[in-house]
């Protein structure tokens, strides 16, 4: 078909004229609305963005004489980063002497990588390097399946706060059922 009546043609039903393959003998073109194509292929693009997960490491410190709670908190935090889907570097500090006494941090990592096993394994072993000793645990779940689980959980708190409005999510904020006594 001639540019010019293409052209008219596209101007007739309110498109624009788009040239798909410039080198193709004739060259081909398509009678499209070009604004709304950009927009769609900006709103895939965009998409597909939103569903990528970015490979992040998160890291702890640890000292191999560690209290029992600060090492509770601490592998708490390991936990949850392993639940998002995110590596952990573990890394021991030595000071003075302890360097001289590695064990100690080696069984403190092997202790640590045995309580969370459920949510993650070992993705390199310990190793000394200077006066810290590193490890690397990944999780099991990948970062867009995590994601896909925490934005469900969303999902449903929010539908369980619609269908019960005015009462709180947690329990203890509610109110209790029981009278007061005068």
């Amino acid at each position: 078909m001639p540019l010019a009546k293409a052209l008219e043609l596209a101007q007739e039903y309110d498109l624009d004229l788009v040239e798909v393959a410039a080198n193709a003998r004739p060259p081909v073109c398509k009678l499209m609305d070009y604004g709304k194509f950009k927009y769609e292929s900006a709103m895939k693009a965009r998409e597909a963005r939103k569903n990528q997960a970015h490979t992040v490491i998160k890291e702890m410190k640890l000292r191999p004489k560690i209290d029992p709670h600060d090492y509770d908190t601490k592998k708490g935090h390991v936990v949850r980063f392993l639940k998002q889907g995110d590596k952990v570097k573990i890394t021991i500090m030595f000071r003075g002497r302890e360097q001289s006494r590695p064990e100690l941090g080696y069984r403190l990592l092997q202790r640590l990588a045995e309580d969370v096993q459920d949510l993650g394994f070992v993705e390199s072993n310990p190793k000394q390097d200077g006066r810290n000793m590193i490890m690397v645990l990944g999780p099991h779940k990948k970062k867009t399946e995590a994601m896909a689980e925490a934005r469900q959980a969303q999902e449903a708190r929010k539908a369980s706060a619609k269908a019960n409005p005015g009462r709180s999510q947690n329990p203890v904020d509610a109110p209790s059922e029981e009278p007061a006594e005068a």
